[in-house]
């Protein structure tokens, strides 16, 4: 794969800052996904190892085994000729005891512009919980044709991966 950065927007890492850029859509979702510190583990080794995406129907390719600053990743959702191929880079990670998780951002050829982070958390209660923020607008004909469409999949993506991580977390 090729390593060279060619992200295709500029605000690179806005969602480890927390304030989203201005000029894109915005999504945040979070979901309680398990309890205890078995579910957190299971949840973040799904996130940052890929087996999420993976399990929820999303090929990924990528050019490590776990989510790196600088790694290399295509996902693609779809079937046959309607596969939509989404190629992206790692822009941050974060491996720690309580906070797990990665972002992407957008390089030359994916549909859409921006960045997308997934981060599991492990409350002081013992919840565990996911969280998608992401910000994006069309890059692509096709996305743009698409309008309004595009951010209520978007939302439904993440919510599917909810899901998932949530029966990746109940079988620890």
């Amino acid at each position: 794969m090729d390593t060279t950065p060619r992200l295709s927007y500029p605000e690179v890492g806005a969602t480890r800052l927390g304030s989203l850029p201005g000029g894109y859509q915005h999504l945040h979702h979070r979901a309680a996904v398990g309890h205890g510190r078995p579910a957190f583990e299971a949840a973040a080794d799904a996130v940052t190892g890929w087996g999420m995406h993976r399990a929820s129907g999303a090929r990924v390719t990528a050019d490590s085994p776990r989510a790196e600053p600088g790694t290399v990743v295509e996902v693609a959702l779809g079937v046959g000729p309607l596969r939509f191929r989404a190629p992206c880079q790692v822009i941050w990670a974060e491996h720690g005891p309580e906070r797990s998780g990665f972002a992407y951002g957008t390089r030359a050829g994916h549909p859409e512009q921006g960045e997308e982070s997934f981060v599991v958390e492990l409350a002081a209660d013992g919840t565990v919980w996911f969280t998608v923020t992401a910000f994006s607008r069309p890059a692509s004909w096709y996305t743009q044709l698409a309008g309004p469409l595009v951010p209520l999949l978007q939302r439904l993506y993440a919510r599917r991966l909810g899901r998932t991580l949530r029966g990746i977390a109940a079988g620890a």
